[in-house]
């Protein structure tokens, strides 16, 4: 079963995946993240499809959502999400290594809420990660939470 999840990362890279983990837990934020490794898994834990069927659990607080992942990419479970009634409010992060305009312009048209390209050395990854998890689950307010 799983317990309350405030934080979905979707991200198939798992060194990329260890540091978000490691950064947001630093900061005591990590408790309650749920790691997926695709787009279509992403997609079954938010809609409760699949494995998760059945799954009782509110929206999570923010989604961390990679680019470029195998069988569904993050512009499509952008989409949606930000289409579904449900789920549209959600606030969802791209954290990419993608500087690609058309990257950037599709997630703003489906209505990303941040779009951050990844810093490449450690340090300055962790702390991007530390200060989105203190933004985005401390400061920001979504309905409903």
């Amino acid at each position: 079963m799983i317990k309350e999840v405030e934080i979905l990362l979707v991200e198939d890279s798992d060194v990329d995946a260890e540091l978000t983990i490691w950064s947001l837990n630093k900061i005591n934020l990590g408790n309650k993240l749920f790691h997926v490794r695709d787009g279509s898994e992403a997609l079954d834990f938010i809609f409760k499809r699949g494995v998760y069927e059945g799954m009782k659990s509110a929206n999570p607080k923010v989604i961390l959502l990679d680019i470029k992942m195998p069988k569904v990419d993050g512009i499509e479970v952008l989409r949606q999400i930000k289409e579904n009634k449900e789920t549209s409010t959600i606030p969802i992060v791209i954290m990419t290594s993608s500087r690609e305009e058309q990257d950037i312009i599709n997630s703003y048209n489906f209505g990303v809420n941040s779009y951050v390209v990844k810093p490449v050395e450690f340090g300055n990854f962790a702390k991007a990660v530390s200060e989105l998890g203190l933004y985005w689950l401390i400061t920001n307010h979504v309905p409903g939470k």
